[in-house]
């Protein structure tokens, strides 16, 4: 009996996709104790009643336990539309549709109501506006003095684009503190903020500095910069004036935005608060979880 014999095809097999990277784990030191205590659970209280708003809350900030704790909160004006579209920032893009020239006097009623001891109060852009909100920035630190004498103020102002004289407005209101933050390094300012420019606000710390005041800059670690970009980037903030640093993690805040390269080791943020006070910078704050306002009350005993 013959044997039949079946030939099957020979199916070519596709080559396999390389894997996805896995994205970085959040590491331990990342994990954040659930605020507690007397001052914060005031505040927490005074916040729910007056439905108060606080970029503490809405940021989701991983310090406002601390923070509240020690009298401190943040305050965002002129909107929540940003003119700016950064990519490691959540705040909405586009064009803004109105000015609350009546906001200074409620923010001021705020703190004042919150019994804030030291009040950050930061904005959106407001490129489409010629004096880029610069007099309700200046109202809004005059009328707090009204109000609150007793409570220090830092105000965390974006970036004027050359406008020197709204920068000069914005900074005249009597605040203990004016920060800008850079954000990142150099080579990275294309990728992290595509509308702004590194010398640009390198600049506008200058001009801050050469008013007289106490100044202050932030940057976020973890997008892929190199050690020595960091170092560079001292040197620059401290060429041009800069009295006080704070460098954190960067945390993605939506699938969206910028992923995180690297995960700083709190090591390695240690070893760089020490170079920054090596390098000439008089306060650097310096760990994963510090944001522009950690321990922002401190800041306003560096001398100038």
């Amino acid at each position: 009996m013959d044997t039949l014999l079946l030939t099957l095809p020979i199916i070519q097999a596709e080559p396999l996709a390389p894997p996805t990277p896995a994205r970085p784990r959040k590491p331990d030191w990342l994990r954040v104790k659930l605020p507690i205590g007397p001052d914060y659970a005031a505040v927490r209280k005074l916040v729910d009643e007056h439905k108060l708003h606080t970029i503490c809350e809405s940021g989701n900030c991983p310090n406002m336990g601390e923070c509240w704790g020690a009298g401190t909160a943040t305050f965002m004006i002129l909107g929540n539309v940003c003119t700016r579209s950064c990519s490691f920032c959540a705040v909405a893009t586009g064009r803004p549709s109105e000015l609350d020239l009546d906001e200074p006097r409620r923010v001021a009623e705020a703190i004042s109501l919150m019994k804030v001891k030291h009040a950050v109060i930061t904005s959106v852009n407001r490129d489409e506006l010629k004096d880029r909100g610069a007099s309700v920035w200046r109202d809004t630190v005059v009328f707090t003095k009204e109000l609150s004498p007793e409570t220090t103020i830092e105000t965390l102002i974006p970036d004027v684009k050359a406008n020197w004289e709204a920068l000069d407005v914005m900074i005249s209101g009597g605040q203990e503190v004016i920060s800008h933050n850079m954000e990142t390094v150099g080579s990275l300012y294309r990728l992290v903020r595509p509308q702004g420019k590194y010398d640009r606000s390198l600049e506008q710390i200058r001009r801050t500095k050469l008013q007289g005041h106490r100044t202050k800059s932030g940057i976020m670690l973890g997008l892929g910069e190199k050690a020595d970009e960091v170092h560079q980037a001292m040197d620059d903030l401290v060429a041009n004036g800069l009295d006080i640093l704070t460098l954190g993690q960067y945390l993605q805040p939506t699938k969206r935005h910028l992923e995180v390269a690297e995960f700083v080791h709190p090591d390695t943020f240690a070893a760089y608060k020490e170079e920054g006070l090596r390098r000439g910078l008089k306060y650097v704050e310096s760990g994963p979880l510090v944001r522009s306002s950690y321990h922002a009350e401190r800041h306003v005993n560096v001398p100038i």
